[in-house]
């Protein structure tokens, strides 16, 4: 194993065959070989030859607190809020009742969908779930209403994944704990720039289905009928909603609880609400708890792999020579941060925003420190550009998902022609939240200032 590390060595030095094996991993998942196994498989090949198998003594500890860290305790709390709320049908009645409250308007159901997809994405931050739900109930009423389908397909994968960015988000919580800042401030600080994605996409869909009314016609009189009953089902949809948003965002930006005891609240809070109506049957109950082991053993075995991956990485000087390109870049800071996140945005066509969280953030975020960027900030922008990863053809996994319930005749050209715009519109809003940071750092600070519970 000597005589070939020294062979190898005498080829290149030892800081590029660092880079050579990001290139490999990169090579590898892009054939389509699996995350977790091929973060580990490359780590132990590249750390074996060059390092010695005597290195990975160092590995056991860093698993170790992987797995105590009481932060990531919530990334399976809140996923199992989020299956249940899934299971308890509270994101049909929502889809519903909004859709006929909007419905008086010219593109109103697409509305409907944007606002659903904002109330779901506060409850339970799971994008998977929340864009096969809308997929199933909202697709056909949208087609059936004359809707065009790039339109409405680019809709309701596009209001599917506000559950990436509006808290409380699993790849929030990853973010921070991989760039090293509090996941409540976090929480604070995406606030803002949610809000801005949401005002965007109501705004886009207001002014299209005006200007042209035929890809998103009002609903028929007969459909839009307000009555009693109608109130009281609205209140019945909106309000358990209202109540667990509450109960979770509001215990972490109150200093109530932590981030970690408000998961735990929002998933005794969803138990709560699947009783009260009646629709959490054992059996939905058993597919919720395996739902949520498998999602989250998937998200801590990518983390593993990603921890030896990046182990072996920085003791092969690998952190330092991309630190170095980095900060030779032209345009000094501004530079790196363009470069970044066009890197970002470009791997977000190709690989899972886990892949690019656990594996390329690890290496830029303490070049953001070099520079002198607010993490929080430079947090949020990767998490506004990883939600683009979701809907970024060929590997958009919303297009997947919506694909899978959508008409068989429908082709996955006309999902990619409808996501368009609001890619678009998602790449202004980075735009502005990089030209204007304050539209991020406002909120958390001002808490800091006043009530010091996100530190």
């Amino acid at each position: 194993m000597e005589t070939i590390a020294t062979e190898l060595l005498s080829f290149m030095a030892l800081e590029y065959w660092a880079l050579a094996m990001f290139a490999v991993l990169m090579g590898l998942l892009l054939v389509g070989y699996p995350v977790a196994f091929t973060l580990g498989a490359i780590a132990f090949g590249f750390g074996g030859i060059f390092l010695g198998l005597d290195f990975f003594e160092l590995l056991p500890m860093r698993i170790w607190g992987i797995m105590t860290n009481f932060t990531l305790l919530a990334v399976p709390l809140f996923v199992f809020m989020g299956v249940v709320l899934e299971k308890s049908g509270l994101a049909e009645d929502l889809l519903e009742s909004m859709g006929l409250l909007f419905g008086t308007m010219r593109g109103g159901m697409a509305l409907s969908l944007v606002v659903v997809g904002a109330l779901l994405a506060a409850t339970t931050g799971v994008v998977g779930a929340t864009v096969v739900t809308m997929g199933i109930i909202a697709l056909p009423a949208m087609l059936k209403n004359n809707y065009a389908p790039e339109f409405a397909t680019g809709t309701i994968a596009t209001a599917g994944t506000l559950g990436q960015i509006i808290p409380p988000s699993v790849i929030l919580i990853l973010l921070a704990d991989v760039v090293g800042v509090p996941v409540g401030r976090l929480f604070i600080a995406a606030l803002v720039p949610g809000m801005l994605l949401i005002a965007l996409y109501l705004l886009y869909i207001a002014l299209r289905a005006w200007l042209n009314p035929k890809i998103a016609p009002a609903l028929p009189a007969d459909k839009r009928q307000w009555n009693k009953a109608f109130a009281l089902r609205l209140a019945r949809s909106i309000l358990p909603v209202l109540t667990l948003i509450i109960a979770v965002l509001g215990s972490i930006f109150f200093g109530i609880a932590s981030p970690t005891e408000s998961a735990a609240i929002g998933a005794v809070g969803a138990l709560l609400l699947g009783v009260l109506y009646r629709r959490l049957t054992w059996k939905n109950l058993q597919i919720a708890l395996e739902q949520t082991t498998r999602l989250t053993s998937m998200v801590f075995l990518i983390l593993l792999g990603a921890t030896a991956f990046g182990l072996v990485f920085v003791s092969m000087g690998g952190d330092d020579l991309v630190h170095d390109i980095f900060t030779q870049l032209p345009g000094g800071a501004w530079g790196f941060l363009l470069i970044s996140m066009l890197l970002i945005f470009i791997l977000g066509f190709f690989l899972d925003f886990l892949e690019i969280c656990f594996i390329v953030v690890p290496i830029i975020a303490p070049i953001a420190a070099h520079f002198g960027f607010e993490l929080t900030w430079f947090a949020i922008l990767i998490a506004v550009n990883l939600q683009t990863s979701f809907l970024t053809p060929p590997f958009g996994f919303s297009l997947f998902y919506l694909k899978a319930v959508a008409p068989p005749t429908m082709r996955i050209s006309v999902l990619y022609k409808g996501i368009v715009p609001f890619v678009m519109l998602q790449l202004l809003a980075l735009i502005l939240l990089i030209l204007f940071p304050e539209i991020t750092l406002w909120l958390p600070d001002l808490s800091d200032e006043y009530h010091g519970f996100t530190k």
